[in-house]
């Protein structure tokens, strides 16, 4: 009896969890790689699932797929929305939901599993499958390797992994080289001198010195970043103050930060330390900021060799004009430690999930960014169909290409 995919993924998007919290998530999705005869441990890196396949002689792969889902409230008025709510690690009651497509990475992972279990005959060697917590803090694949998976099962000849993103259904997007940006998150804390809002001349103002530095930080990408090269700085969130005849004496920035190598990185990283600096110095601060790194991620690189192997076994299953080379995208992942630590190769790619007629209208008129909601929007939300499909013979035919 085979799985019924559809069901899963809608049960999924429908009880979203916030990173390492995806305890259900991790127990469904381990129940169904155990009832596919796989070897089974959960709890590794908190939340993490590791399910091994041993089918003789061979090389080893890693598959993984990411099952974490964000502080969003839903907006896409689906029957299936989530209304869900979580605890974050600030203690604050959020909105939660699959805005970034994870609970459609782990229905097409068990739907690869299925087919390679059903078609063992035809390949042989070890499929590890990993179903990793925390992609969207960046820190769940650091927490599994953490834990020793490297230690514990087969290390992988190849590293595997896919997400679903806003290209038409049925498209996949590879390409050799650095696949998506490198990031770091900051938080910065501006000190000020607080007082009364009414006598704004005896504080040092934390709002309008947060003010100031979030314009100028915009600065980095448009003046101090050749134009032909990437680099994004985005303040993701301003905390200040509780009351609106209160000057507060601190503010926080929360920031994004995005480049494709480490050059880029450095340039960045300086520019945001002078101007973060510079303007608590112009603001009369009296007391120096403080930047702090809550997140670093390398940029995600595919081997060249091993994704021509992948792009042709695409075109084989897919068709050549499904397959397309997306460019670099400016998200991040945490993927690639898996294949850094093991010292392997790396093919991670992207598939559609969008309504094939509602993607070309768009282009048509020229309103993809308008559109077209784009991961991690409250909009969000794949076209099931075909999209699942696509998912798993992506996922299976890559899984195929490293064990034939």
């Amino acid at each position: 009896m085979s799985i019924d995919l559809e069901a899963l993924y809608i049960d999924l998007h429908q009880h979203p969890e916030l990173s390492f919290q995806e305890t259900r998530t991790a127990g469904i999705a381990a129940q169904h790689l155990r009832d596919l005869g796989l070897e089974v441990e959960e709890g590794i890196g908190i939340t993490g699932v590791v399910g091994v396949l041993r089918n003789g002689d061979g090389p080893t792969v890693w598959a993984r797929a990411d099952m974490d889902a964000l502080p969003v409230e839903e907006q896409t008025g689906l029957a299936y929305a989530s209304t869900a709510t979580g605890v974050d690690p600030a203690g604050h009651t959020v909105p939660v939901m699959h805005a970034c497509g994870h609970d459609m990475h782990v229905t097409a992972m068990i739907g690869a599993v299925e087919q390679l279990v059903a078609s063992r005959d035809e390949w042989s060697g070890t499929l590890v499958v990993i179903i990793q917590p925390a992609e969207e803090y960046g820190a769940g694949a650091r927490a599994m390797l953490d834990a020793g998976i490297l230690d514990r099962y087969p290390k992988p000849d190849i590293v595997l992994g896919q997400h679903v993103t806003p290209f038409a259904a049925g498209i996949i997007g590879v390409r050799s080289g650095t696949q998506m940006a490198a990031s770091d998150g900051l938080t910065v804390t501006l000190h000020g001198r607080g007082g009364h809002g009414s006598r704004p001349h005896t504080t040092v103002d934390p709002v309008v010195m947060a003010a100031a530095t979030v314009m100028r930080l915009q600065t980095i990408a448009s003046r101090e970043t050749d134009p032909q090269g990437v680099a994004v700085v985005t303040v993701g969130s301003i905390h200040a103050g509780l009351k609106n005849n209160i000057i507060p004496a601190e503010a926080t920035l929360e920031l994004s930060l995005r480049y494709p190598d480490d050059e880029a990185r450095a340039n960045v990283l300086a520019s945001v330390e002078r101007i973060v600096r510079a303007e608590a110095l112009a603001s009369g601060a009296e007391r120096e900021p403080e930047i702090r790194t809550d997140h670093t991620l390398p940029p995600t690189i595919n081997d060249v060799d091993a994704v021509a192997r992948v792009t042709t076994a695409f075109q084989r299953a897919l068709g050549e004009a499904a397959v397309i080379d997306p460019g670099m995208i400016t998200g991040s992942e945490d993927v690639s430690w898996f294949a850094r630590d093991a010292g392997a190769p790396l093919v991670f790619w992207f598939w559609g999930g969008v309504d094939p007629a509602t993607f070309a209208a768009a282009v048509a008129g020229g309103t993809v960014a308008h559109d077209i909601p784009t991961n991690h929007s409250p909009l969000f939300a794949p076209e099931i169909h075909p999209t699942i499909e696509v998912g798993v013979t992506a996922m299976a035919t890559a899984v195929r290409e490293f064990l034939g």
